[in-house]
């Protein structure tokens, strides 16, 4: 798939990963309606990302695979989630939360379950939806395209962004019907980069 195949409109685009850089991008260029379930997360494994959509998210965000790991901030508590290897950085906030007691938990909990619900009934009423991961390599790619396949039966598309040591934006061809495989330069990926996103996104709006 190439780049030029994934203009057009869109009911939905969602982040799917692995840090916030996809979330910021798609608020800075108005193309984000909502909050979605991995926008704010830390999820480094696509093929952990790849089980919770298989899963339907059974488990997620479970107490008893929650693991409190520190204080990121002072108003910040850093908690993993071993069977999906997600980090939540930004939800469980210092004034209710200690590394001994995840005093909020229920309120995380109920927001992430409203995100979720969200989240499949695009999947299952929405004309056509992008998907954008960062960080991934073309096995994963191909194993998300077809979990996806299987949730989606409207129109769908795939953009998977990998920050590498080229110097201009690369597109790759990996063969996959479903998804568009881009390099960007990993120099200053927060910062640096924001042109190519605006390149990218160019002719890509919601409906």
């Amino acid at each position: 798939m190439k780049l030029e195949d994934l203009k057009g409109a869109y009911s939905a685009i969602f982040s799917l990963g692995d840090l916030c850089l996809t979330s910021l991008q798609l608020r800075d260029n108005n193309l984000r309606k909502f909050a979605g379930i991995l926008d704010w997360v830390s999820s480094p494994d696509l093929k952990k990302v790849n089980m919770l959509l298989k899963d339907q998210f059974a488990d997620f965000l479970n107490p008893d695979n929650l693991r409190i790991i520190q204080y990121v901030s002072d108003w910040d508590l850093l908690v993993w989630d071993e069977i999906y290897n997600i980090g939540f950085n930004h939800d469980f906030k210092t004034d209710k939360n200690t590394l001994f007691h995840l005093g909020g938990y229920g309120e995380v909990k109920e927001k992430y379950d409203r995100r979720i619900h969200r989240f499949l009934e695009n999947l299952s009423t929405g004309q056509r939806i992008l998907f954008i991961r960062t960080e991934a390599n073309r096995e994963e790619a191909a194993e998300l395209e077809s979990i996806l396949s299987t949730m989606i039966e409207s129109d769908f598309s795939i953009l998977i962004i990998n920050h590498t040591d080229v110097n201009d934006l690369v597109e790759k061809e990996w063969s996959l019907n479903k998804v568009c495989a881009i390099e960007l330069p990993n120099q200053d990926k927060w910062n640096a980069n924001n042109h190519y996103w605006k390149r990218i996104l160019d002719g890509v709006s919601l409906l």
